[in-house]
């Protein structure tokens, strides 16, 4: 990474939810509030016209980092800078809406993320209504361009998205987020409701706006191999904290955290008949009760003492500065 100022950082953060019962039936049950610790002391960086992916099993606040990545959901501790600005401290809301046009995302589901009572051209074009980027005589024009653009023909803007396979439906989803002119997209499992065909047409469409656009993006899987073809950075998430950070062929050459491993394992190979692999005991702690120490520990076939008393720090290791948070990981 150059000593340039990222486009994208995140600082420390975290998300704390209050997950309690209702007052009255904590005080008849005599229970204290409960708090599910979704995001836990994260640090990114993503570089201009780089793609930072984060993978992990459900549940471990991929989702969550995401949003508010771009501000749709206030961290409970830590910054989210852009361009080395601090977002939710932005006080002026003519600077705070001028920083969101730079920031979009994709959502998981091309079925449930558009508005089946619009028409297409409504769609996509409400970004450019809602940022005032042109007149309203030319969004039309503007909307043709971006169908173009993601392999649509502009006379589906009269159609309406039911009209449209799951695919079709993501390129769309896909031109409203280019409809802001953005400079970062958060794409948050965009082909995981697609078929493996269809997902390959979207993955290679999103490469080659990034290369097109300079565009950078966040994105977030538990498919290992969409992670190797789109990643040029990975960060591994476990119970809401990153467990281990590093480029692409570092983390699937020599993944070094054990839980790392396990995702390796667990993923589909080509050449698995009569592979053995390590089975991984037990499944995700409760969230409200984490395992004290490392979190990972109930699972991990390495356990030691430390490992069940203390908190691992994030190290760096190898020339490639790959960081793991792991008591027993050795270079």
């Amino acid at each position: 990474m150059t000593g340039e100022t990222p486009l994208i950082s995140a600082r420390q953060l975290g998300a704390v939810f209050d997950v309690s019962k209702p007052w009255l039936n904590r005080m008849l049950a005599l229970e204290a509030k409960q708090y599910l610790t979704a995001v836990d002391m994260v640090d990114i960086d993503i570089p201009k016209g780089k793609t930072f992916a984060l993978v992990g099993e459900s549940g471990s606040g991929k989702s969550t980092i995401g949003r508010m990545i771009v501000g749709l959901q206030k961290p409970t501790s830590g910054q989210v800078l852009i361009d080395g600005e601090d977002f939710f401290a932005i006080s002026s809301e003519k600077k705070k809406m001028a920083m969101r046009r730079r920031i979009q995302m994709i959502f998981q589901s091309p079925y449930a993320s558009l508005n089946p009572r619009w028409r297409v051209r409504h769609i996509i074009g409400e970004p450019i209504r809602a940022f005032d980027l042109l007149p309203a005589s030319e969004v039309d024009g503007r909307v043709a361009e971006l169908l173009d653009q993601v392999g649509l023909a502009k006379s589906d803007g009269e159609k309406f998205p039911h009209e449209f396979s799951g695919g079709q439906r993501q390129r769309i989803a896909i031109a409203r987020a280019l409809a802001s002119n953005p400079e970062f997209i958060v794409c948050d499992e965009p082909t995981s409701a697609l078929d493996v065909s269809v997902q390959s047409q979207v993955l290679n469409l999103m490469k080659s706006l990034q290369r097109e656009l300079g565009l950078t993006y966040l994105f977030i899987s538990h498919d290992l191999s969409v992670i190797r073809y789109m990643a040029d950075e990975i960060g591994v998430l476990y119970l809401g904290r990153l467990v281990e950070v590093a480029d692409r062929d570092t983390l699937f050459d020599k993944p070094r955290h054990p839980y790392t491993r396990m995702l390796m394992d667990a993923a589909p190979h080509i050449d698995a008949f009569g592979r053995t692999a390590e089975i991984v005991k037990g499944e995700i702690p409760d969230p409200i009760n984490k395992p004290s120490g490392c979190s990972f520990h109930p699972r991990c076939t390495l356990t030691e003492e430390i490992c069940r008393r203390d908190r691992p720090e994030v190290r760096e290791f190898g020339t490639e500065k790959a960081r793991v948070a792991c008591h027993l990981c050795a270079d």
